[in-house]
């Protein structure tokens, strides 16, 4: 069993900083990419940041030059800090990890989500 948990959301006021932080525990042999996703109301979820293991990063367009991605891999640990927040930023952020059970076994898993309101 692998449980992500994800912690950091909260209420900002636009132009503001959150910190997401996301732990892998469990039965664990690798993590491939961990990245983070975001769902708004009736909207798709959809990726914000994704990290490979060796450091490669992705970002969506629209948070670009505001949010950095950042991994442990010893720690099994996935970050995201979010500056100038804006107020479409809001939304659920939530947290995904590849995960080798073992090796040739790949899963992907998914954490609660954490709630991020960014006020104008």
């Amino acid at each position: 069993q692998v449980q992500l948990v994800e912690s950091g959301g909260g209420l900002v006021r636009a132009g503001g900083s959150l910190r997401l932080s996301c732990a892998a525990s469990g039965r664990i042999f690798s993590i491939n990419a961990m990245g983070w996703y975001r769902q708004a109301p009736g909207k798709q979820r959809e990726l914000v940041a994704a990290i490979t293991s060796g450091g490669s990063t992705n970002y969506a367009e629209p948070v670009k030059g505001r949010f950095t991605i950042s991994r442990a891999n010893a720690k099994n640990t996935v970050n995201l800090q979010m500056n100038s927040l804006k107020p479409e930023d809001t939304a659920v952020y939530y947290c995904n990890a590849q995960v080798v059970l073992t090796p040739g076994h790949l899963y992907d898993y998914w954490g609660q989500g954490t709630q991020v309101t960014v006020s104008s």
